[in-house]
């Protein structure tokens, strides 16, 4: 590394933690990738956790003129948050908020991700203007400092729109708040020349009408490309003109450490409707029409978008239908209106539906409220993206462009683009957008392994460009930001009078250029097709990623390790070194790291599949990996199911043994002595915590119950290997295991229960799945499967799993009529509707787990709890408790990363806490300070069998 670097961190480590300065090559491989087509590796990486340390930072950057790159969620397309210096990006201390004037404003801090500042903002009726796709992951950073738009947002809601204030860090590292009196106050005194040249600069537009109205023309559509020239022309305060030329600035002009948003109103009465019109001419005069009415989204998708989705599950009948008569001309409006009541909604859909009539609609779907149907057709057109991704072919990637034109000359554009991809043959290219601002998405797939693909794809940009930027007076770039691809092309749209604005914008906030160089701003014409990034083949199971980063914000071990982004770039370039065989120390380097890294600290739950646009699930890779075992492994894996009953003996005896001495020892003494046993092993032994279970004993029914013997019905119950094996911990509030617990709601239910035979030598398979013995856990299945077949008298009667896992695991393995349910949801259907429920006074969290998000069951589970509770608490950014079976024990720093935000969001008076996995019990109540168990425990204290029955 180079001396100017090593100073640097010499420097950065006198304020800074050591492990948040990061320079290890396969971190910053994987740190630095975002969801660009362009691949750069920072030298350098720093995870900082507050404003003294950007601060910090960004002087000694200064002094030593070293540039930097902020990045938030790396979720930008257009390569605007890559280095190969030094990289900024934020810890979880930057997700704080405030919401103000009774929600009319909102505080945000840059690590918000976008959709949880409306969830903050929805019991007011209100959102944040900015709606980009990507809102799930996007954090308020990016969409401050990209001014990302989205579907509904068009102009008028955007971040440049709706900001009320800043807080700003400049390259020099001074700090201005625009809310703060005191701070603009120093500002004006210390910053004086700045603020007067960027008053000369706006003097200088009025004072040029002609370049004046350019500016204002441009932002008449949505417009991303290069500054916010319209703040020279908006505002005459200079303090005005820098705090909106820093929105969709990238990074380049300063780091946003917060802002406040003036917020728009969440209309709750909502309805969408589908239209197919015969070509694209009839499509676009329909939105010039709808343009002028108050509907709130127009979405626009040629044929070629519509046949990409057509085999989708749940699309229209019809779309298919299209394709199969060979209608290549044929374009569709998805139409979103909103209302402030029932009959404002009502007249709405009609008018509109007469106005949509009127240029002859060859296909519909009505105006639904319904919002099965609303999520139905928005499907259509969130499939888009990923249809063209999930075909194309291994080692290409795809690219979103956005581009904007004037709406009444959409359908010319439309078709002259449409051409473009003929000449330059990308046959497999879609159009769709947001049609009432002329923002039109195009996506396409591009290899860049020779240089004849990356002269076809330069010779095609070069082509948009003209088309857009000259022949239409558009935008090249409408809300994806300029980034490295689009920078070559400013002056081209912008001409060499706006350029020099531009250029002296840039020079006035960085003097010495260390903001983000090469974006927005590059003297190099070719920048756009250098820094390319490779996506070689690794293997079928992630192939098809495309490294937007959906999936980072539900991976349990996002501030441990790596994301599943993360790992499958990381894998990639292990796979391209083991077949280039170009740098052995450096193959057998970055494998070392992944082992850990990558494999060992995934938790695979599958969540990243349910975020994915391609529906990859990076956690059957790594299972995939751990698969790799050695012969003798893999005999004692098939050993241990073949006596699983002994097994789990000596697990209850193990367990009793470790609760014996922590009664002997206490629990400090017994935690000190686990930590340096699991030392001395080198982290093999597991670790103990206070809240490892007691053994649970043998299975008997409890004395005493009194179950009602006219007209019961039976029920199977299964009592998980985990049930049955771990108990509660050794100061439970109620000492029963879960068994007896479960046996006892059941009495009171009325059940007769009926338990599978050679109960403790049944496993679902689950513990051999999760460390890759495939084969083990499929014949643990089967010998289950059979059981429960004959316990159920053929599938005739429910069977109960007591835990989540065990429950969602069997559904997916065992045969389709054996009918499984999880605690939750069993409780919901067969239990409750039997019993008289008190819900109690005192609070309690609900933790959802893992696979009951991915399962749809989050309703069910709050909907029981909160019958049973009066104030019920589910923490936030907390999906998965990264326990992951015996990782709570194995690798307890991913538990214990997962589940860093619970212990501050448990209330002062709360005591307990519910959900329905027996492990993730064990690491809920380590890292939240309060016992945590079955809902079956809940539900059980609570409820009475109905009087008279």
């Amino acid at each position: 590394m180079q001396q100017p670097y090593n100073t640097l961190i010499a420097q950065l480590q006198e304020r800074i933690d050591a492990e948040r300065i990061i320079t290890d090559p396969t971190l910053t491989l994987a740190y630095g990738t975002d969801a660009s087509f362009y691949r750069l590796v920072p030298k350098l990486i720093l995870q900082l956790d507050n404003l003294e340390e950007v601060v910090f930072a960004m002087k000694a950057c200064y002094a030593l003129n070293i540039a930097v790159t902020f990045r938030a969620a790396g979720t930008s397309l257009s390569g605007q948050a890559l280095s190969d210096s030094v990289l900024i990006t934020l810890t979880t201390n930057w997700r704080h908020h405030e919401i103000l004037n009774g929600g009319e404003q909102i505080w945000l801090q840059p690590g918000v991700i976008g959709a949880e500042a409306n969830k903050l903002l929805a019991p007011y009726g209100r959102k944040i203007g900015p709606d980009p796709a990507s809102i799930n992951t996007c954090k308020i950073g990016g969409i401050a400092a990209n001014n990302a738009s989205g579907m509904c947002c068009g102009t008028a809601q955007n971040s440049y729109k709706t900001l009320a204030g800043m807080t700003i860090v400049l390259a020099d590292g001074t700090v201005l708040n625009t809310l703060d009196d005191a701070s603009v106050a120093a500002f004006r005194r210390s910053h004086s020349e700045m603020l007067d040249d960027l008053t000369a600069l706006a003097r200088s537009c009025l004072d040029n009408p002609p370049l004046a109205e350019k500016i204002r023309h441009k932002y008449r559509l949505k417009n991303t490309t290069g500054y916010s020239l319209n703040a020279l022309v908006d505002y005459q305060d200079p303090i005005e003109i820098l705090q909106h030329l820093m929105i969709g600035s990238e990074g380049t002009l300063g780091f946003i450490a917060d802002i406040t948003y003036n917020t728009v109103v969440d209309h709750a009465f909502k309805a969408s409707g589908l239209f197919v019109f015969a070509d694209i001419e009839t499509t676009c005069l329909a939105v010039s029409e709808l343009s002028k009415t108050r509907v709130a989204a127009v979405e626009l998708m040629d044929s070629r978008a519509l046949a990409s989705v057509a085999d989708k599950p749940g699309m229209p009948d019809f779309i298919a239908r299209l394709g199969a008569e060979g209608n290549t001309e044929a374009a569709a409006l998805l139409v979103e209106i909103h209302a402030e009541d029932d009959p404002g909604l009502s007249e709405q859909s009609d008018a509109l539906t007469n106005l949509i009539n009127g240029f002859a609609p060859i296909e519909t779907v009505p105006f639904s409220r319904d919002p099965q149907v609303c999520a139905q057709l928005w499907g259509v057109r969130k499939g888009l993206f990923p249809a063209v991704g999930a075909v194309r072919e291994t080692g290409t990637t795809v690219i979103i462009e956005d581009v904007a034109f004037p709406i009444e000359q959409l359908a010319p554009a439309v078709r002259e683009l449409q051409e473009l991809f003929t000449t330059y043959e990308y046959h497999e290219a879609i159009i769709f957008g947001h049609a009432l601002a002329g923002n039109l998405h195009f996506v396409f797939t591009q290899a860049f392994d020779t240089d004849a693909e990356i002269t076809r794809y330069g010779a095609f940009m070069d082509a948009v460009a003209k088309l857009v930027a000259v022949d239409y007076q558009g935008s090249l770039k409408a809300e994806h930001g300029t980034g490295r691809n689009m920078a070559p092309f400013v002056e081209l749209e912008w001409g060499s009078e706006g350029y020099a604005l531009m250029q002296q914008i840039k020079r006035i906030f960085d003097r010495t250029g260390i903001l983000n160089p090469g974006v927005i701003l590059n003297d190099d014409s070719d920048a756009h097709v250098k820094d390319l990034k490779a996506m070689p083949a690794a293997d079928t199971l992630i192939d098809k990623c495309i490294e937007c980063g959906f999936c980072e914000p539900v991976c349990p071990s996002r501030n441990l390790s790596l994301t599943p982004r993360q790992r499958n770039t990381v894998y990639r370039e292990i796979q391209r070194l083991r077949r280039s065989n170009e740098d052995p120390a450096r193959l057998a380097q970055i494998e070392h790291a992944f082992q850990y890294q990558g494999v060992d600290t995934c938790a695979a739950t599958g969540l990243c599949a349910e975020r994915c646009p391609v529906d990859i699930n990076t956690g059957d890779l790594m299972r995939k990996l751990r698969a790799n075992h050695s012969a003798m492994a893999t005999t004692i894996a098939r050993w241990t199911a073949d006596h699983f009953d002994g097994v789990t003996s000596v697990t209850r005896l193990g367990l009793n043994a470790a609760n014996g001495l922590h009664g002997l020892l206490g629990g400090s003494a017994m935690r000190s002595a686990s930590k340096a046993a699991r030392k001395l092993s080198g982290n093999r032994l597991p670790l103990w915590t206070p809240h490892m279970p007691r053994s649970a004993g043998k299975l008997r029914q409890p004395s005493g119950l009194k179950i009602n013997a006219i007209g019961r019905e039976k029920i199977v119950y299964f009592p998980s290997c985990a049930s049955r094996n771990m108990g509660t911990e050794k100061d439970a509030m109620d000492a029963r295991p879960l068994f007896e617990v479960t046996l006892s709601l059941l009495a009171k239910a009325g059940y007769e229960v009926v338990i599978p035979d050679n109960l403790n030598s049944q496993c679902c398979g689950m513990p051999y799945q999760s460390k890759g013995f495939p084969e083990t856990a499929h014949s643990k299945a089967k010998q289950l499967e059979a059981a429960l077949w004959q316990a159920s008298e053929q599938g005739r009667l429910p069977v109960l799993m007591d835990t989540s896992p065990c429950a969602s695991l069997s559904k997916d393995t065992l045969r389709s009529d054996l009918t499984i349910y999880e605690p939750f949801q069993f409780v919901a259907e067969f239990v409750m509707p039997r019993l008289e429920i008190t819900p109690q006074d005192e609070p309690v969290m609900l933790h959802i787990t893992c696979i009951s998000r991915r399962k749809g069951l989050a309703g069910v589970m709050q909907k029981v709890t909160e019958a049973c509770a009066k104030r019920v608490v589910i923490p936030e950014d907390i999906q998965c408790c990264g326990f992951a079976g015996d990782k709570g024990f194995t690798t307890p720093e991913l538990n214990a990363s997962a589940l860093s935000p619970l212990k501050a969001q448990v209330p002062e008076d709360c005591r307990e806490g519910y959900s329905n996995s027996r492990t993730c019990e064990i690491g809920l109540s380590e890292h939240s300070g309060i016992e945590y168990r079955s809902i079956l425990y809940l539900v059980d204290k609570v409820s009475q069998p109905v009087a008279g029955k």
